[in-house]
């Protein structure tokens, strides 16, 4: 009888594992979609785990995200990347992410472990609403994990190009004009307690560039 007991209790032990990896990973799956769709319009969502049961602790192997559109507020890019450190692979795309500040066009995200590596196409008119006074922005060189822009703004009837560098500085990624005494105007960029910007590069585009960037989850 005892024994009876036990392979009943086991069996039902097993037919919960079975019905929650089911079960489990759509569910996930829906509630991540309704999370995003409050900020953009979601084309696809999956949610991989194995057992299924580490959802319930807000854990998963894979994630593959792709958005039409997102909407991120300023300041809410790092909260969001710091979200993403129970996925141990994450594999995100949008084809337009406004931060609030910049549009960013084919913007993609990948994680592998606690490394993030992103990418995204900007155009100079989006610059340009970003930031009337441009004219042009272009890469003009880029290596050892950081980035050297030129730009090109008219303000009052005068027209100026500076190059400015943008690298990581102590987990932050900060712009630096090149001019005298220009790491006195040196401007951060993006910084989150919770992500470490490890280097960035980019490459001209007929229309604008695309730029890349590594960080690291902390």
């Amino acid at each position: 009888m005892r024994r009876t007991a036990i392979l009943v209790a086991a069996g039902v032990v097993l037919l919960v594992l079975v019905v929650a990896q089911l079960v489990l990973p759509g569910i996930a799956a829906q509630r991540l979609r309704d999370r995003l769709a409050r900020n953009g319009t979601v084309l696809h969502v999956e949610v991989h785990a194995f057992p299924a049961i580490e959802l319930l602790w807000h854990q998963a192997d894979r994630v593959v995200i792709r958005m039409g559109t997102y909407q991120s507020a300023p300041g809410n890019l790092g909260s969001l990347l710091g979200q993403t450190a129970d996925v141990g692979s994450l594999d995100a795309s949008a084809g337009e992410l406004n931060t609030g500040l910049l549009t960013l066009r084919n913007a993609t995200l990948r994680k592998r472990g606690n490394q993030l590596t992103g990418s995204a196409h900007i155009t100079e008119s989006d610059l340009q609403t970003a930031l009337p006074i441009l004219q042009s922005v272009t890469p003009v060189a880029s290596g050892n994990g950081q980035l050297t822009l030129r730009g090109t703004a008219s303000l009052i009837g005068v027209t100026a190009s500076v190059d400015a560098t943008v690298r990581a500085q102590d987990g932050r990624l900060v712009v630096e004009p090149q001019v005298p005494l220009g790491g006195l105007a040196t401007l951060t960029v993006f910084g989150d307690p919770h992500v470490a910007v490890q280097g960035v590069s980019a490459t001209p585009t007929p229309d604008g560039f695309t730029a890349s960037a590594q960080a690291q989850l902390r």
